[in-house]
């Protein structure tokens, strides 16, 4: 197989992930996780997860970006993890990376104004 078909492969079986983890997101599973896990998942993980959220939210976001986003939020929401919340201290590690990915591909469409928000949201959520 060549490198090429092989990258084809890969990007089709992210592709079909992305797509997957999409049907899993809704706004009420990303606010009863986050209500339900805020002090366990902790700032860490909560801030790139409400900042991607507002992003989202943002009519000014690419299409392309919020499947990205909605990707990333819905394996966050997802009760299905490559390392299971229910782990302490490694429970959220699979989740912060794929919120992390999603923070690289969505960063230039980020404003101050999503961060501003995330910030206020974790205030409220863990003093």
């Amino acid at each position: 197989m060549t490198d090429s078909a092989r990258c084809t492969d890969q990007e089709a079986s992210l592709d079909d992930t992305t797509r997957a983890y999409q049907a899993e997101y809704s706004d009420r599973g990303f606010w009863r996780k986050v209500a339900q896990h805020a002090q366990k998942a902790g700032k860490a993980t909560l801030s790139p997860a409400l900042t991607l959220y507002y992003a989202a939210q943002d009519a000014d976001t690419p299409v392309w970006v919020k499947t990205t986003i909605y990707g990333a939020l819905g394996y966050f929401v997802s009760p299905i993890d490559a390392i299971p919340d229910v782990i302490p201290i490694t429970g959220y590690t699979d989740d912060m990376g794929v919120l992390a990915a999603a923070i690289c591909v969505a960063a230039a469409h980020i404003k101050p104004e999503h961060r501003h928000k995330a910030g206020q949201s974790l205030k409220r959520w863990l003093g």
